[in-house]
This record gives C-alpha cells, structure tokens and sequence, in this order.
C-alpha cells in the first residue's frame, strides 16, 4: 500500500516553502505539488508542517487519495502510476469533452458525416440537461431514460442519438478503465439498463419509372440565375439513376484517379469503415452520363473528378443544394409536400426498377448498390467481377429512359394482380390436399406459374380421387410475394 504524506523540499528566494504529498510506494518516492506554501513559522524545526490553516486544506485531501487507493490494487504498479491515478482517478470526467474528442477523431478518420450526428446527439442531450458540460456521473440509467423519452416524437433521432453516445460511452469505459489493474475511473454504465427504442420505418421512396421519365421531361422552372439549384438536383438526379444509385458524398469526393477506362473505381464512404472490403466498387459509367462527366468536369490542375467542390464547401451542403433543386422541380410539376422527391427517391427506384420490371433478384441489386451482403469477410479476399453490375445498371437505364413500357406496379394494378417472377428469382412452392403438403420445391430457373404447377402436379398421388381440388403455393422469395392456386384432378390435370 502506497503511503501519503505532506512535505517540504526546497525554499523559494522569496522565503516560501512550495507544499508537496509525498508519494511512497514499493520503496519509491514521487511529489505531488500541492499549489500551496508556507512560511518558516509554518514549519517545526524538523521541517514538519505545521500551519493550521494549510493542513485543513491538504489534509481531506491526503483521506480522499487514501480512500481512493483503498479500491483498487495496487500492488503491482509503480510510484508513476499510483500518482496519475491520484491525479485523474478521483476527478469527475467531462463526458462532453470526451464525446467532441470521439467525434473529432472519426473526422479525422473519414467519418464526417457520421460524426456530425454524433456532435448533434451530444447538443440535443447538453439542451436536454442544461449545460454544456455534461458529466460522467451525471449519466444515470433514470436520466438517460428521461431524455429518451423526450425524443419519443422524433421518426429518427430516437433510436440514432442514444446509439450514438452509447458508443460514445464504450469508447470511454476502454479508454479510461484499465481492468487488468483494477482501475476503474467510469464506475457504472447505464447502458446496461436501457432499452433503445427503434426508428419508425420510413416508407418506400422509390417511383415508377412512368414518374421518372416525367421528373427528367419536366421544364426547369424560370430563374435568372445561372446554374440553378433546379438544375444541380436534377443532373445529381441523373447521376444517381445512371449510377446504380450512388451516394452523393461519393460523386462529392470522387477524385480523377478513381475514373479510367470508362469506370469509376471508389469506396462507398457511408461503409467503407466497417467492411472488409472497404466497400469498393467499380461501376461502368453508361453513354447516357457523358455529357454531364463533361459538363461538370474540372481543369487540369484539380485532383476532383467533378466540379461540386467548387460551389458547395461539403459534401453535406451539395447534397442539401442537390435536394433543394429536386423539390423546385417537383413544384413547378405540381408535387408538393412530402411527396416531392429527393436524392434518394432516385437511389430507391433504381433498386425497386432492378428488381422489378429488370428481372433481377435482391442479391443481385444489393451488389450492384454496393451493400453489405453477409460475407463481407469473404470480399475481403477476393476481386470480385463487378460487370454482372454494369450490365443490370445499363439495363435499369435502357428501360427507363429508351423505353416507354409501364412499370411492373401499374401492370399489376391492370391485370388484377398479375404475378410475375424471372428464371433468376427463387421461388419456393408446395402443393396441398386437405391440409396435407404433398410435395415442394424450392429452385430458381422458373419462368411462369404454369411451369412452377407443372412441375408440383407431378407429386400428386394416386390415391387422390378425380375432381379433387389440390390447393398451390409459390412464393417469390427474393419479393416476398405469395400467390395461391387451386388445379381440379381429371379436369386441370
């Protein structure tokens, strides 16, 4: 056990002695200067303090490091650490400090836009508990749920901000606890207790293709400026479509190096730091995008591939400026409120136009879209063949823009329900008798319901007498779509 003590060690020219703790531990002496003096007439003729007034201050002090020591072990570590542990163990930590530090560190990492939201979840807490220096200790499980619960109104805030500064507070609990030796400077976490709430799930942002076609056909509003906002949303609008929705922070940031041969070679930056892959991509730029590549495109002496940079400072304000444009333009079609598009609506519908009216299965968009696809380890290792991407993105593009057939959504309103799937989609389907599962399959390569029925009939027995129903399931599984049919013996089949 490490012993304190106050102590004198040198006079200063103006007559006072500077007032220290001694530190003994493991027979080595460290000082901790105190911020005190005394005089001569402080001192016994040992050199031992005796001024009252200088005791009373520095004694508590001596009984609150003893205190703190008593908690932990501190057997094996040296003089040097009993005393940072006396320096900072006993001080109550500024979680705000802390959370400004983390944030800064993910900006320097690349994380910008995620640090944003957590600088914004720390404001909303600080607002919350009316300072700007909110503690550790001040961190309860009783006044985290109250705050919480005040941001029950929110559609998104409510589950991002706590899950910001709960990650927030383990990067701390590693930082400032060392639990090898017993060092335990955030005592409790309140985490353990509270029950985030989930964010509403927001609805489908995709459109037809029907009401693309009329977005890219639309007038741009009247303006006296040059290069409107209007026009700005509605090329963003174009690469993202033409692109296979890609993230504006992308097209922002993309640099000259990333385009050769036609292709664009990034990483996504919303995911490139929690995959193995780093979430790069190259993705083929079609024909259809060329006069914009040269309409944005930079001088010889900047390293961006496009001209954003130079209007907007962020990419967050080029992506406000891109939304802003979408939603003029929307207007001045007559769509007001919240069904006027934004960037993402065209990120959505080129998935939504892939999947349904392209013929494409959900793994193959989520590849495309550069998504996280539960092997990420794997991509880790491997380079992929991104073509079968540049092929479905070309294909999403020629029947949007090169065609004028309806989509898959008002097809079906027209035909009652049609139900339609490709040879590339799995379907999963059973074949019933009173309840009774006669046979299944489950297998891709089916191009209607009359081949998936053919092949089921084939499990019906003998035993079942004629003008019997027989009831049939299929499930689209990459849709999640259901049909049921119902086939008579002896008459169907």
């Amino acid at each position: 056990m490490a012993t304190l003590r106050l102590v004198v060690q040198k006079k200063r020219k103006d007559g006072y002695w500077p007032v220290y703790i001694r530190v003994v531990h493991r027979g080595k002496p460290s000082f901790m200067p105190t911020g005190k003096v005394v005089n001569d007439k402080g001192l016994t003729k040992s050199r031992e303090i005796k001024d009252t007034f200088v005791l009373s201050l520095l004694m508590p002090r001596i009984v609150e490091y003893t205190e703190a020591l008593n908690r932990v072990d501190v057997t094996n570590w040296t003089v040097q650490e009993v005393v940072n542990f006396l320096k900072t163990g006993t001080e109550d930590i500024s979680f705000s400090e802390y959370a400004r530090r983390h944030a800064d560190r993910m900006v320097d990492e690349g994380h910008v836009r995620n640090a944003r939201n957590y600088v914004l979840a720390l404001q909303h807490l600080e607002r919350f508990l009316g300072t700007t220096d909110v503690k550790f200790s001040a961190l309860t499980s009783a006044t985290i749920e109250k705050w919480i619960r005040s941001l029950s109104t929110t559609s998104r805030a409510k589950e991002m901000y706590p899950v910001c500064l709960r990650q927030v507070f383990r990067a701390a609990l590693l930082d400032y606890n060392d639990y090898d030796k017993g060092v335990m400077r955030i005592k409790t976490n309140p985490w353990m207790r509270i029950r985030i709430p989930r964010a509403d799930r927001p609805e489908k942002l995709a459109i037809t293709p029907e009401e693309a076609r009329a977005f890219f056909a639309a007038p741009l509003p009247q303006t006296k400026v040059v290069a409107p906002l209007s026009e700005v949303g509605r090329d963003t609008a174009m690469f993202v479509l033409c692109l296979a929705g890609i993230n504006t922070v992308d097209l922002y940031n993309m640099r000259k190096v990333d385009y050769h041969e036609g292709i664009l070679h990034y990483k996504r930056s919303k995911t490139r730091g929690s995959r193995s892959d780093e979430a790069y991509i190259e993705m083929r730029v079609p024909p259809i995008l060329q006069p914009l590549m040269e309409k944005y495109a930079t001088g010889d002496d900047d390293d961006r591939l496009f001209s954003f940079h130079n209007r907007f400072s962020t990419s967050d304000s080029f992506g406000s400026g891109a939304n802003t444009g979408i939603k003029q333009i929307c207007e001045s079609m007559g769509i007001t409120g919240d069904s006027r598009y934004c960037v993402y609506t065209f990120r959505h519908t080129w998935g939504t136009v892939a999947q349904n009216d392209c013929g494409a299965t959900i793994a193959e968009v989520a590849f495309a879209m550069n998504h996280s696809d539960g092997h990420n380890v794997t991509r880790g290792y491997i380079r992929p063949d991104f073509s079968p991407a540049w092929e479905l993105n070309e294909k999403v593009v020629e029947f949007i823009f090169f065609t004028n057939n309806p989509s898959s959504r008002h097809r079906e309103d027209e035909g009652a329900g049609i139900f339609r799937f490709s040879p590339k989609q799995m379907i999963h389907a059973g074949i019933y008798f009173k309840g009774e599962l006669l046979g299944e399959i489950r297998d891709i390569g089916y191009g209607n319901v009359d081949e998936v029925i053919g092949k089921l009939l084939a499990f019906v027995p003998d035993r079942i007498p004629n003008r019997s129903n027989v009831q049939i399931k299929i499930e689209i599984v990459d849709k999640g779509q259901v049909a049921f049919f119902e086939r008579m013996k002896g008459v169907s089949f």
